[in-house]
């Protein structure tokens, strides 16, 4: 068995998920393996980024109360992530991912909401680790794989919370123009949002050279390769920033989701390097804290932030290249 992958990049609000494809040798095209296996994977082994944010407004509620409008003069992000597989053979396969943030926020007028002083500068470190088991089936006769997620997550203080991921997706199609799957995802976390999330992934090559590439719910692009070795690529994604707070012997979780729609270019610098360039506009439809111990809708404080522009800019490093057979 010829076994491959390309691997789902994280969905909002969830730790790591990676759909892995496998199938026989004698069911996948020459061409359909290129096609899969080009030289922009999806999920990179080893990555780390930068992401600058414009400065934007936004008004807030505190405990249901509206409180002064406020505004975000600076907000940075460093970002450092690693996908490292353990054991891969023909029916499973065992791996990790390691994902560290770093995030500085200054506001204009000071706010306590961040530390236990007034201040209008602070910083924050997040980290999650996760272990993933993969298993490879079949399912009225397509192939479908399984995977279970175990993963925790904390600040530079502490371990904060584990969580737990479910996922079952099946290969609708799989040709060399297109590619289509359908699953679903099944968090154990009491403060999520969605308990129960439906996957479906489309990716379809058009004859000028144009790709469509959609992973619902977490981004729609088309994309095209340009120059020798570049690629661009036109649409939305959606990711998250997450980080805790400690405020009077109490754990809270600051939650917010991101929609970033604009350009992304990438380019193969050779042995196995890719640079990224992303840019465009920041929508956030809102931000949330809330007490470790409750969900993500019972939050004390709500921002409602006004979009704004963001520069991103990253580099990966592929050492582990394509799965091997074992």
């Amino acid at each position: 068995m010829n076994t491959f992958r390309k691997a789902l990049v994280p969905l909002a609000f969830f730790p790591f998920k990676n759909i892995v494809f496998a199938q026989k040798k004698d069911s996948i095209p020459n061409k359909l393996i290129a096609f899969v296996t080009d030289k922009f994977p999806q999920a990179r082994d080893l990555n780390i980024e930068y992401t600058q944010l414009t400065p934007y407004n936004y008004s807030s509620a505190f405990q249901g109360a509206d409180l002064p409008d406020n505004k975000v003069k600076n907000f940075s992000q460093v970002n450092a992530n690693a996908n490292i597989y353990f054991i891969k053979n023909r029916k499973w396969m065992l791996s990790t991912a390691l994902n560290y943030r770093y995030t500085s926020i200054e506001t204009e007028n000071a706010t306590s909401l961040f530390s236990n002083e007034s201040s209008n500068k602070a910083d924050f470190h997040y980290h999650s680790e996760a272990l993933n088991f993969t298993y490879f089936s079949k399912l009225f006769n397509k192939t479908a794989i399984y995977s279970a997620t175990a993963s925790v997550d904390g600040s530079d203080q502490h371990f904060e919370r584990l969580r737990g991921m479910l996922t079952g997706n099946i290969i609708l199609k799989a040709t060399p123009t297109t590619r289509m799957t359908l699953g679903l995802a099944v968090m154990i976390d009491p403060s999520t949002q969605v308990p129960v999330l439906p996957i479906f992934t489309y990716e379809h090559k058009f004859s000028n050279g144009w790709v469509a590439d959609v992973i619902l719910p977490q981004k729609l692009l088309i994309r095209k390769d340009v120059f020798s070795n570049g690629r661009i690529s036109l649409g939305s994604e959606m990711n998250n920033t997450s980080f805790y707070l400690y405020q009077a012997d109490k754990t809270y979780e600051f939650r917010q989701l991101n929609i970033n729609s604009g350009i992304i270019y990438e380019h193969n610098l050779g042995s196995n390097f890719i640079g990224t360039l992303k840019t465009g506009v920041r929508a956030t439809p809102n931000s949330r804290i809330f007490d470790k111990e409750e969900s993500f809708k019972d939050y004390i404080f709500e921002a409602k932030p006004k979009p704004s522009f963001y520069f991103n800019v990253g580099v990966s490093y592929n050492p582990f290249g394509k799965l091997r057979k074992k």
